[in-house]
This record gives structure tokens, C-alpha cells and sequence, in this order.
């Protein structure tokens, strides 16, 4: 049995328009195990069985302590013993010093970052550590092979700049129009930002932009890698913006299905369920 570890990190520091995703990691986990909800991921993995969460907390944010620090060191600690990790956030600034960790276990990596936003600005509002900026940092600092981004419905000149500058491979939500199979030969580290999600699906988030792409769209996509799937984040969520609790439950499935494949699932067994 695959053990999937699971790591909160409540920061949205660096935020530039509302705070709330700090609030994420609770409200997902309370959604993720509720007894209102299967426990079996579609891939055919059943998550219940005892053993299969190794839940390492929240990440301690000290006073006089680097955030960043923080965060790469208890990364680092949860993934020690072997087992994949996904990472609740938080605002997606935190996915920095998150891959900082990950990079040293991986030297060969590939990143599907699900989003709205390309989050590559080189300093939003003058701040190299903005929640937009956070793959403008991986980059320059060669913390993955590739980036792969989908879901995009939200770029500017800098942005297009910066696709050119990294090499950067683009999927707009306008080009998401069917089953989207990437073809990867490294592993995986997923980076989901629930406001890739059209915000009908997903109100419970800092930055709603219309024109989103469907939880089943995503959940396909996460099933159809085709690539192992080592750690993984779903961030931006913010409870102060949700309405009826509809993300936290949107988020604790994708969870699931992201811990689906992590623990051995198949895509075929997603595909017979019905």
C-alpha cells in the first residue's frame, strides 16, 4: 500500500488582493474526511483503509523565522520517508519554497500548474514573492525540466514575455476544448489553483475569472498524466469567498483524486466505474 502524506500550509501572506486561503487547510481536511462523502477515489483506490493518510499538520509559521524556510523545511520532513505529498494551501506563493524540497528528491521534474493566472510575473506589485509571481522564481532558480501550464485565461504582455524567457508550454482554457493528454517522461509535480475552475464550480477564491474549465475536466487531466505523480499542492482556496462550502467540497475531491493516482490507481478504472 501506497501511503499519501499530507501537509497544510496556512500562508497567504503574500496575497494582493483579499487574505483567506491561510484558512484552507482546515476547511479542505474537514470536507476531505467527512462522513458525508465515499472514500474511494474514481481510479478504484479505496482511501479509508487504515494507514493510506500520514497527516504531518500545518507547517509553523515562528516569529523571526523566514516563512519560506519554514515551509521548505517541513516539506522536506514529510517527504523523508518516501511517500507523495500533496500540500494544502494557501495562497500560491507558497508553491515556491514547496519545490525548493521536492526539486532535491527529483532531479528530473516536470510541473503541470492548473490556473487561471500564470503567476509569472517577475515582481508583482513589487513583491518577488507575490501569490502572481511564484513561477517566475522556480524558474529563474531551475527547480523543474519543464513547465506546463493549461487552464490560462488570464495573461498579459509580461506574461507572454515570460513564456518565452522559461520556455514555458501553454494550454488556454479556450484550448481545452476535449480530453487533454500530455505527453511527459519525468515525474510529476501537480500545482492546482482552484481558480482555474469556472467560478460556478469554484466561488471560494480570491480571484474569480469566468470562462473556467469543469471539475471534470481537471479530474480527467489528473487521471491521464500518464507520468508517476510525486507531490502535488491545490491552493488559492479561500473560505471568506465560498459560497455553501461548494469549493472545500470541490477541493477535497480533487484531493482525492490526485491521492487516487498517487497510491496506484489506473485511468481504465476511472473509465469502467460507471
Amino acid at each position: 500500500m501506497t501511503p499519501i502524506a499530507l501537509l497544510g500550509v496556512p500562508n497567504d501572506e503574500n496575497s494582493s488582493y483579499l487574505r483567506g486561503p491561510a484558512d484552507a487547510p482546515a476547511a479542505i481536511r474537514r470536507e476531505l474526511f467527512s462522513d458525508a462523502y465515499a472514500q474511494c477515489s474514481e481510479s478504484g483506490v479505496d482511501l479509508s483503509v487504515p494507514g493510506r493518510w500520514i497527516d504531518n499538520g500545518d507547517v509553523a509559521f515562528e516569529a523571526g523565522l523566514d516563512p519560506w524556510l519554514a515551509i521548505e523545511t517541513a516539506v522536506a520532513r514529510a517527504l523523508e520517508p518516501g511517500h507523495p505529498l500533496i500540500s494544502l494551501g494557501g495562497d500560491h506563493a507558497v508553491t515556491h519554497p514547496i519545490l525548493r524540497a521536492v526539486r532535491r528528491r527529483h532531479p528530473r521534474l516536470t510541473i503541470v500548474h492548473v490556473d487561471a493566472h500564470p503567476d509569472l510575473y517577475d515582481a508583482y506589485q513589487g513583491n518577488p514573492r507575490s501569490h502572481a509571481s511564484p513561477f517566475a522564481r522556480i524558474m529563474e532558480e531551475g527547480l523543474a525540466d519543464r513547465l506546463i501550464q493549461v487552464g490560462l485565461r488570464a495573461t498579459s504582455a509580461e506574461h507572454r514575455a515570460q513564456f518565452r524567457r522559461f520556455g514555458v508550454e501553454t494550454v488556454s482554457a479556450a484550448q481545452w476544448t476535449g480530453e487533454l493528454r500530455l505527453k511527459i517522461d519525468t515525474p510529476v509535480y501537480l500545482s492546482l489553483d482552484l481558480d482555474a475552475l469556472d467560478p460556478a464550480y469554484a466561488p471560494g477564491v480570491s480571484h474569480r475569472e469566468p470562462g473556467g474549465v469543469t471539475p471534470r475536466q481537471v479530474i480527467g487531466l489528473i487521471q491521464g498524466l500518464g507520468a508517476p505523480l510525486v507531490a502535488a499542492d491545490v491552493v488559492e482556496y479561500n473560505p471568506r469567498c465560498d459560497i455553501g462550502n461548494a469549493t472545500a467540497l470541490v477541493a477535497a475531491k480533487l484531493v482525492k483524486e490526485i491521492a487516487g493516482m498517487m497510491a496506484g490507481g489506473t485511468r481504465e478504472a476511472a473509465h469502467l466505474a460507471a
